[in-house]
């Protein structure tokens, strides 16, 4: 079966100077798409990401709609990783959650509707579903977020959505698991561990660590994510499931492995409040558009770990 993919020659990338969104913005540059960046520069965008990606670049915040009205028009695909992500984060202090997941990821469809935009990608997250005991989401799981994180991005999908239905704004969501890959903000559990285990730190370790994650790397989500915006359809949900599906603890044991560090610089902490037990995604809507991952996670694993090990004055300062 084919599918009628649409190629673009002009991208916007919202977010683009955090992890995902550059290594999208880097992946578009290379096939010869000229890229403009949108991104605030807060704690987790760094401009240092975009070394040697050919963009335009605009310094900004996507709840800005005088911004946006200049920004936008023009541009024959806008994609958004903007969004504050961390859970911990969202717990401690839930407003900026809200108005950058919530009110900026509106703010921007409605500049996409104003500016006539063809086509829009939202990207969001597996933990708009909360937790699964056993098997596999499908695009019509509830939504039944359990953190202020979560409930923020299920906001903003939303907001897609009726955008879609009500404007016919032709705006497709994603939903990953967890990411990992070079040049993610060590605040996430990867980075995190790697860069405390390699000056020989301890590492926290929630709970019983026996938490679920499905693991992808930013390449193979970045590929996902513009197969939706070349061939999928406006107003659907597409899931970009991963390679491998660790506890924390299992995750953890090949962290030290890689580092070649032992259980001794492993602490255990209490566990984070409304802490989800597992997510699990079923990819079949996507995989019927064509995709695959291609990087497994021991190999994906170990060049990250090689990669932070080999840019300390990036993760460092």
């Amino acid at each position: 079966m084919t599918f009628s993919r649409v190629r673009f020659s002009r991208v916007l990338v919202a977010g683009g100077a955090g992890f995902i969104g550059s290594a999208f913005a880097r992946a578009l540059a290379a096939d010869g798409v000229e890229v403009t960046v949108l991104d605030k520069l807060t704690y987790a965008g760094n401009r240092a990401n975009l070394a040697g990606v050919p963009h335009t670049f605009a310094h900004g915040d996507i709840c800005d709609a005088r911004l946006l009205a200049d920004v936008v028009p023009g541009h024959d695909l806008v994609v958004n990783f903007a969004a504050e992500s961390h859970v911990d984060r969202s717990i401690a202090d839930a407003g900026q959650f809200v108005s950058t997941n919530v009110l900026g990821t509106q703010t921007l469809l409605q500049a996409c509707l104003d500016a006539r935009t063809p086509r829009v990608v939202q990207v969001s997250t597996d933990e708009v579903y909360g937790t699964i005991a056993y098997g596999s989401w499908d695009e019509s799981a509830p939504l039944a977020p359990r953190s202020p994180y979560a409930a923020s991005k299920a906001g903003g999908d939303l907001m897609a959505r009726a955008y879609a239905v009500t404007h016919g704004l032709d705006v497709s969501i994603t939903r990953c698991g967890n990411n990992y890959g070079p040049r993610q903000y060590p605040e996430k559990v990867i980075p995190l561990f790697v860069s405390r285990l390699l000056r020989g730190q301890k590492v926290p370790l929630y709970g019983d660590g026996g938490n679920v994650r499905d693991w992808i790397h930013v390449d193979d989500h970045c590929a996902a994510v513009r197969l939706v915006a070349e061939a999928g359809e406006p107003g659907e949900v597409y899931h970009v499931a991963g390679t491998a599906e660790l506890t924390n603890r299992e995750l953890t044991e090949r962290l030290l492995a890689a580092c070649g560090a032992g259980w001794d610089l492993v602490e255990f902490v209490e566990d984070r409040k409304g802490h989800d037990r597992r997510y699990s995604l079923d990819d079949s809507r996507l995989r019927a558009l064509g995709h695959a991952p291609k990087v497994d996670f021991e190999t994906g694993l170990a060049e990250t770990v090689r990669w932070y090990a080999a840019n300390p004055d990036w993760w460092s300062s």
